[in-house]
This record gives C-alpha cells, sequence and structure tokens, in this order.
C-alpha cells in the first residue's frame, strides 16, 4: 500500500512535468529553505524533503531545494522574519507559530474542535482559504508568497505522566501545547508554553513541564515521549487536520517565470496529497507499540472532558475575534462548514467503535 501511496504521487508529479514547461530562458532558482521539524519525522520534515526531490525532477534542474535542519540556518520561531527580509528565500514552517504577531494565522494551520483534511482542503483550494491567508500575509506587511505544502491528519491531544479523569487533574498542570488549544487548556487552569519539538523531550524528562502534545503517534515515537509520559489521550479535538506552509520571499517569487510558479505550486498541492496519505498509513503501528510494547495506557477522553474542551474554545473564539482579521477569517470558514454540513451530515457511514 505505502509503495502504491509513492507511485500516485510521482505519478502527480509526472502528470505535472507533462503539462508545464520552463522556458529556456528561465533563469534557474535554489530555493535555501530553513525547515521548523526536522526531516526524520515522517509526515511532518519529510514532506519538504520529498518536494526538494520532485522540484528538480518536473523542472528540468530548473528549481532546486537546499534544506537546512530547524536552527542550522535560522530558529524555527524566525522563519517567517528571515524569508520576509529576504535573510533566506524561502521556508518551510506553520502558520500558527505567527499567531504572537497575526492571530489570525492559527486557523491556517488549525483550529480546535475544526475541519477534518478533506473539508479543510475544500476551504483551502475551492472555497475563500487560500486568498484570505495570502491577504493575511499582505495586509501585516510580510513580503512572502504562501503555499500550502503539507497536510497530516488528527493529533494525539496529549501525554501524561498521571492519569487526567477530571478537570481538576488539569489545573496546575505545566504543559507544552500549540496554537490555539493551548488558549483553551489556559482557561481549564493549565500553564502552557510553546516549546520547539527537539526540546520537548529534555523538558519532560527534567520536569519542567508535566505533560505535552506534539503531533501524531508516528511522529511522538520518534520523540521518545513513551518513554516518561505514559498516559496518552485521544482524540486530538485540538488539530483534527493540519496544514503546513512553504514561504517564498516574494521579490524572489515575483522574479520567476510564469511555469516556475506553477511547478512549484503544483508540487506542492501534490505533496498535501502525498503527505495526508503518509500520516493515514503510519499511525496505528506506532499506536499497537505504545499499548503492547512499551506500557503506555491510552484514553478516549470523556465526552464531559469534550465539552469542557468545546466550552472554552467558545470562549476562546469570542476574545481572539477582536482582532478583525481572526474574525473575517473565522468567520469564512465557519460559514464554509455550516454549508458543508449539508453534504457530510447525509454523505458518510457514521463509523463503528
Amino acid at each position: 500500500m505505502k509503495t502504491t501511496l509513492k507511485r500516485l504521487a510521482l505519478a502527480t508529479t509526472l502528470a505535472i512535468a507533462t503539462t508545464t514547461s520552463v522556458t529556456a530562458d528561465a533563469k534557474p532558482v535554489l530555493l535555501k529553505t530553513p525547515i521548523a521539524f526536522g526531516s526524520n519525522l515522517p509526515a511532518l520534515g519529510t514532506p519538504i524533503v520529498w518536494v526538494s526531490e520532485q522540484l528538480p525532477l518536473v523542472s528540468g534542474g530548473q528549481l532546486k531545494m537546499k534544506i537546512y535542519e530547524p536552527g542550522k540556518l535560522v530558529a524555527p520561531l524566525e522563519i517567517l522574519d528571515a524569508v520576509s527580509s529576504g535573510k533566506v528565500n524561502s521556508g518551510y514552517s506553520i502558520a500558527g507559530y505567527w499567531a504572537g504577531k497575526m492571530p489570525a494565522a492559527a486557523i491556517f494551520s488549525t483550529i480546535p474542535f475544526g475541519p477534518e483534511a478533506p473539508e479543510f482542503m475544500a476551504w483551502m483550494y475551492y472555497g475563500n482559504g487560500l486568498k484570505l491567508y495570502q491577504k493575511m500575509y499582505d495586509d501585516a506587511g510580510y513580503n512572502v508568497h504562501v503555499e500550502p505544502c503539507a497536510l497530516i491528519s488528527p493529533e494525539t491531544s496529549g501525554w501524561f505522566k498521571k492519569p487526567v479523569n477530571s478537570l481538576d487533574d488539569l489545573k496546575g498542570l505545566n504543559m507544552r501545547f500549540y496554537g490555539l488549544g493551548g488558549e483553551v487548556l489556559a482557561k481549564l487552569g493549565v500553564s502552557t508554553s510553546l516549546i520547539p519539538g527537539g526540546e520537548i523531550f529534555g523538558a519532560l524528562e527534567k520536569g519542567a513541564i508535566d505533560a505535552t502534545e506534539f503531533s501524531q503517534p508516528a511522529i511522538d515515537e520518534r520523540l521518545g515521549f513513551y518513554k516518561v509520559a505514559k498516559y496518552n489521550y485521544f482524540p486530538g479535538w485540538h488539530q483534527q487536520a493540519t496544514f503546513f506552509e512553504l514561504l517564498i520571499n516574494k521579490s524572489e517569487w515575483n522574479g520567476m517565470d510564469d511555469s516556475q510558479r506553477a511547478i512549484i505550486s503544483s508540487v506542492c498541492k501534490a505533496s498535501v496529497t502525498n503527505s495526508i496519505a503518509e500520516s493515514e498509513f503510519i499511525q496505528y503501528q506506532s499506536i499497537r507499540s505504545n499499548m503492547e510494547e512499551r506500557g503506555v495506557t491510552v484514553n478516549k477522553w470523556s465526552p464531559e472532558m469534550l465539552k469542557a474542551f468545546k466550552t472554552a474554545w467558545e470562549e476562546v473564539v469570542q476574545e481572539q475575534r477582536k482582532d478583525p482579521t481572526f474574525a473575517a477569517v473565522y468567520d469564512d470558514l465557519h460559514a464554509f462548514r455550516e454549508n458543508y454540513k449539508i453534504w457530510s451530515s447525509r454523505a458518510f457511514v457514521p463509523r463503528e467503535e
């Protein structure tokens, strides 16, 4: 199955190659791309590696990408500023990292109780998502062009050193948590911080934090959380699907010809397909290993806990709406989702437990 998925993605890029061609006088482009996530992390760092392999093949060598691991050239949380200023001409990250500068940025990566992958893609590519995404950066004065360039399916919602059976068990915890989900937990008495992936295990092991979320089981496995925190909770209410972005300095982007720009956009779109397939394929193996070999207790949140998360999320939304861009983007996505329910409530067979 994994081989079939890779062949499908390769066929997509070859199809792109037959319909796009770089003009003979086009200037070759080398994208120097610092990344926010290690290239060894499946479905998180591997998609941009795949993109770097496809670009020269599809463009006949006119487009190349050199990847720099997290912190080697630019720190993960500094990628946006580095690309905008021209320190580097591209970068691979997640929009939610910039929420402190632009509250709406979090929506373009993931939001609590948000859309699953097919719905998210529909809004991004055929709704107003991508247009609003670029407009956010333009209005904030950032000199970048954005391309959605990977997508993963739901995450685990946390690794804890002790079981969490009630809201009282959350109060007073120090926890690494991403994005708007962290705002939700703060409402429930959790002290949250955003720690880069490579630093999380050390913080857990030394007791600087009591719990963490980061990504999906197969990704968290690589970081070894199961060695320290033996209670893993689902579903990932805070991240049902997550987009990742390729940022390109706008002067660099405008200097490319139409074919080069089309190839980058098409390869990133193919990467979205490839990454969601990869992320769906690899999760069950890690969950099974955690339960059967590593002594991890895998729990599902009770309906009461999920209701509490949802109530706190609704409070966060009202606070975030004070930012006009957040309000405009959230309202657009919310309207799309209400319309999407006309389809989704009728089309899909309910899953059996």
